[in-house]
């Protein structure tokens, strides 16, 4: 079993980033017009919660759609569409859906509970969409997957989420100050862009985890 640097997973996910911007933020994008709009409708009490579960659900989506483009890339060159990257995904929208509600709800309850316990979800899970998307594995199959794929690699696995975790949290200051400055429209314009500008890091750190964890075995 191999090991590696939480900061060359990043690195390497900024330059895939870099090199496939034109791909990665339209399709950015569209997924999270939709964010957008469940924002700034369901913007009170209950209705925000789902806004959030929108949220996560529209994230995940984005994750398996950017596994598929590092896939690609890795073959040497990219030669999907944005477009066929939506359809490349289309037949595990639906484990990609379950999957996004078991880990939020199991995570959400381990960050109330004690924080240790979700942080250590989110470790250990932290592949599971890749498993999905790339290896055809059900929501619990995909679980078990990424168990397996992290087991030695734990305190690796959870740098990189931290690393990526600090730079959204930045951006997402900076933009919280900007959206503070109007009004609710602006507001949720304002995460719109963020979303649009980090997601594809996130998404891209997941991806590139996965194959070095994957590969090291």
């Amino acid at each position: 079993m191999s090991t590696f640097s939480p900061t060359d997973v990043v690195g390497r996910a900024l330059t895939i980033y870099r090199d496939h911007a034109g791909a990665l933020i339209p399709a950015a994008i569209a997924v999270f017009a939709i964010v957008a709009v469940a924002n700034l409708v369901f913007d009170d009490g209950l209705l925000a919660a789902l806004a959030g579960a929108i949220g996560a659900i529209a994230t995940i989506f984005y994750q398996g759609m950017v596994v598929r483009l590092v896939d690609d890339v890795r073959d040497g060159a990219l030669d999907s569409s944005v477009g066929e990257l939506f359809r490349s995904v289309a037949p595990v929208a639906l484990p990609l859906f379950l999957l996004a509600i078991v880990v939020g709800i199991s995570v959400a309850i381990g960050l109330v509970l004690l924080i240790i316990p979700g942080l250590f979800l989110l470790t250990i899970w932290a592949v599971s969409a890749p498993a999905v998307v790339l290896e055809g594995k059900g929501v619990f199959a995909a679980l078990g997957r990424s168990r397996e794929l992290v087991r030695g690699n734990g305190w690796n696995v959870f740098g990189v989420i931290v690393i990526v975790w600090a730079l959204m949290i930045g951006v997402g200051i900076v933009g919280a100050a900007i959206g503070a400055l109007g009004g609710d429209v602006l507001r949720v314009l304002v995460q719109w862009a963020v979303n649009v500008l980090v997601a594809p890091v996130a998404a891209l750190a997941t991806a590139v985890l996965f194959f070095t964890l994957r590969d090291g075995r």
